[in-house]
């Protein structure tokens, strides 16, 4: 029996994430070993990459990364996704069998471009179609989940250790400009393939160490605007709600994070902030107050010009960044980053609500 000091508590689970701001691309060997220090904040329920710049030579269709319960099921969804879509290349992804991976389902990819003559009908911009299909599907097709859905990005996951799944999904034949990853350790919700971390919809990524209290609010107002929640999990929420106020309200992400992470009310009282700033911060927290995320978390968004590394405002979770040249590293733990950079140019602790966000030089 270990004694009390004798047992590490980690604060639930890993994140981790490094991206080249001149766009080069690095294999994916690299950030699968930054989670080997941090393997016991993981449980083995829930594993998972997101991997930007993979698909150059598909860059300008849409990957779709799906999940099958069985072969009459990936017929039917095929069938419904001609009906909007070109297909260009339909395969399996590659996997390599191991022991530690199990209850494996179907796992394939499509690299497809809308039909332009649905969208004209439609009255859709392709994002938005993109969009609505990955719901529909994923909200009405028993036995099928779209869990990776933009251009020249992936989504890897699966129930497993995220060494066990970057292994699995043999990511070190992989080149990308930007990858973060996850290790879940869920406290209350179930492990499962589509409840793996990252959670995506077109480019954007999220991967979230925490706990959201606020989720039923978050919920209610995000389902007003048409995103679904019925992954199982809390985390995929705060994906629609990046995609509806950067990508449908185009708001900038810095105000993104002023949102979700609010300022607390004192802070604007306290004259920190220029009026100019505490006038729009207040009306975020007016119009937007179920967009306010609370509870313990960090999170990496990974989109399709960089990522974004936040803290609650209180910083309950762990975060950890560090430069190396034109690299940028973000992780729970230092650690975990000195195996990808054992001598960074820079290592610090990011302030709770300050967003870090990096994007490609060129």
């Amino acid at each position: 029996m270990k004694l009390e000091g004798e047992v590490r508590i980690p604060s639930g689970c890993a994140i981790s994430a490094v991206i080249s701001r001149e766009g080069k691309r690095m294999t994916g060997e690299s950030i699968i070993h930054s989670m080997i220090p941090m393997h016991d904040r993981s449980n083995g329920l829930g594993g998972g990459f997101a991997a930007y710049g993979i698909y150059p030579e598909y860059r300008e269709l849409y990957a779709f990364h799906i999940f099958f319960d069985d072969n009459t099921t990936r017929r039917e969804c095929e069938s419904i996704l001609k009906e909007g879509f070109e297909i260009v290349q339909a395969e399996t992804i590659p996997i390599r069998i191991i022991p530690e991976i199990t209850d494996i389902p179907l796992i394939w990819r499509y690299f497809v471009s809308p039909l332009p003559s649905v969208l004209h009908r439609l009255q859709l911009d392709e994002k938005e179609f993109v969009a609505r299909t990955v719901m529909d599907i994923n909200t009405k097709f028993k036995g099928a989940y779209v869990f990776s859905s933009g251009k020249n990005m992936g989504v890897f996951k699966a129930v497993g250790y995220p060494e066990d799944v970057g292994e699995f999904y043999r990511l070190d034949e992989y080149d990308g400009w930007a990858w973060t990853v996850h290790g879940r350790y869920p406290t209350n919700t179930p492990g499962w393939w589509g409840g793996a971390h990252p959670f995506a919809l077109l480019d954007y990524t999220i991967v979230h160490n925490g706990e959201i209290s606020s989720y039923d609010a978050n919920r209610r107002f995000i389902e007003m605007f048409g995103y679904k929640c019925n992954l199982l999990t809390d985390t995929e929420v705060i994906t629609y709600i990046i995609d509806y106020l950067h990508r449908r309200l185009g708001m900038p992400l810095d105000d993104v994070a002023k949102v979700i992470a609010a300022p607390f009310w004192s802070e604007l009282e306290s004259g920190r902030f220029s009026p100019e700033e505490t006038a729009k911060i207040r009306h975020f927290r007016n119009v937007y107050s179920s967009l306010l995320i609370t509870g313990p978390f960090s999170i990496i968004l990974g989109f399709n010009n960089g990522i974004m590394a936040l803290n609650d405002r209180l910083k309950l979770r762990s975060m950890v960044a560090a430069e190396k040249g034109d690299t940028v590293y973000v992780s729970s733990e230092e650690c975990s980053i000195r195996t990808m950079s054992p001598d960074v140019d820079r290592i610090w602790s990011p302030r709770g609500g300050e967003p870090i966000i990096v994007t490609l030089d060129k």
